[in-house]
């Protein structure tokens, strides 16, 4: 039996309009336009995507998440540090093996997030995003508190802040700057200014107990300074909290990206929004990958001291500059890729919204562990963090107020962020002894 041209067309047009799953995934795909002319290409984008999720299965899963990344090839470094650390001892070897295993973890945490992302929406994906994104730093800044590292969890903590402001949105901002030289990229601003709030407000919460500390104003010396912290942690976590609710609730128009004003590209974009992984194989390998970054993080906190000795190497730059690089290692590809198709938007949610949950939410929430713990951590960073995390915010601040970037803009970051890597080799800790 054969049909015309027009027949086809007709029957092409029909099948769009057929739910091909019942998984939430369909939510993600546009709406076609009546108008286009491209209807055969995108009819057979349509077939592709019920093809991709057919061939979804538990050996395509392995495929996928374990041997299809290259970054993977840094898995076997993790079992190697383990074997290193009962046969050899040497801390300094067990230390940059377990930085190189955790590196690999830390980007498919990332990438199971996202495939989970798929099928919760963009709102709750994001807050999934940002929370298994910073599973690395909570895991172990928790092993760190264990040990009684209380400088070992704040430095790397204030680390993972000053990477994500400057490191990784300075490479997105430059790659991105320089892909889209002809244009002006731009972003919500509104969201970016309210990400920028609550981090002065974080700096707010730590810089009190510093300056408390410093004026020797304490009423009762030694305790009035944790207590402060202890209830700054409590208002930030509440603060946290109605920020949540209020993104999740009242006010999703004020972070709907600016991009979906031009509706050109949609096609193009929707090729790489098909999900890869099903929505119960995104949660069975998030729990196996936080379960061994938990393992590694335990060999790599026990031979941070170990690993200064051997390298001659202050453990204040190993805390705040080397462990948030791998900790960051998810955010800094994902925000560099959206940057590279225009989409800062994304791009200022991972980066910038990493480091506002780490400020509101990671750091008040160690605070609250190691009270139960009965370890004295509090918000008192030491005046030389302190400093550097105020003015980081600022920097940040000021670059983000305009709502566009650039390649420029990107490349002052960068140097910045190498100022303070620099400033931190030659920094003595005034609380290493603690350690």
């Amino acid at each position: 039996m054969q049909m015309g041209p027009v027949d086809e067309k007709i029957d092409l047009e029909s099948d769009e309009e057929i739910p091909f799953s019942s998984t939430p995934v369909i939510g993600k795909v546009h709406t076609f336009d009546s108008e286009s002319t491209h209807i055969y290409p995108r009819a057979a984008f349509s077939y592709s995507r019920i093809l991709k999720q057919i061939r979804m299965g538990p050996v395509s899963s392995i495929y996928t998440v374990v041997f299809k990344a290259k970054i993977n090839m840094l898995l076997p470094f993790g079992p190697l540090a383990i074997l290193l650390h009962y046969l050899t001892g040497k801390h300094g070897w067990v230390f940059f093996f377990s930085l190189l295993g955790i590196t690999p973890l830390a980007e498919r945490l990332g990438y199971a997030t996202e495939q989970l992302a798929f099928y919760t929406g963009p709102t709750v994906g994001g807050l999934l995003n940002a929370t298994f994104g910073n599973a690395t730093e909570m895991i172990i800044s928790i092993y760190a508190l264990k040990n009684g590292m209380i400088r070992v969890v704040q430095q790397s903590l204030l680390g993972s802040i000053l990477s994500n402001m400057m490191l990784v949105l300075g490479c997105s901002f430059f790659i991105g700057g320089i892909i889209h030289h002809k244009k002006v990229q731009v972003f919500n601003k509104a969201a970016a200014v309210v990400n920028s709030g609550l981090l002065l407000m974080a700096v707010m919460g730590i810089m009190f107990p510093a300056v408390l500390h410093f004026t020797h104003t304490e009423v009762h010396v030694g305790k009035s300074e944790l207590s402060l912290s202890r209830f700054s942690s409590c208002v930030m976590l509440i603060a946290y909290a109605s920020y949540l609710f209020f993104q999740l609730k009242f006010q999703n128009n004020l972070y709907n990206p600016i991009e979906e004003e031009g509706g050109n590209d949609e096609g193009d974009s929707d090729e790489e929004e098909a999900p890869e992984i099903t929505q119960w194989e995104a949660i069975g390998w998030l729990a196996i990958l936080t379960t061994w970054v938990s393992v590694l993080s335990g060999y790599l906190v026990n031979a941070i001291q170990g690993a200064s000795q051997s390298w001659n190497m202050p453990v204040a730059f190993i805390s705040v500059i080397l462990l948030p690089i791998v900790g960051n290692a998810a955010e800094h590809g994902s925000a560099i890729m959206f940057a590279m198709k225009d989409k800062l938007d994304i791009t200022l949610g991972v980066a910038i919204g990493s480091s506002t949950q780490i400020s509101m939410f990671v750091i008040p929430f160690c605070v609250v562990v190691g009270w139960f713990m009965g370890q004295p951590m509090d918000l008192n960073f030491q005046l030389f963090e302190t400093a550097t995390l105020f003015i980081t915010v600022l920097v940040v601040a000021f670059m983000l107020q305009e709502g566009t970037s650039n390649y420029f803009k990107g490349l002052m970051l960068i140097l910045g962020y190498l100022i303070v890597a620099a400033s931190f080799f030659v920094h003595v800790d005034v609380a290493d002894g603690e350690l």
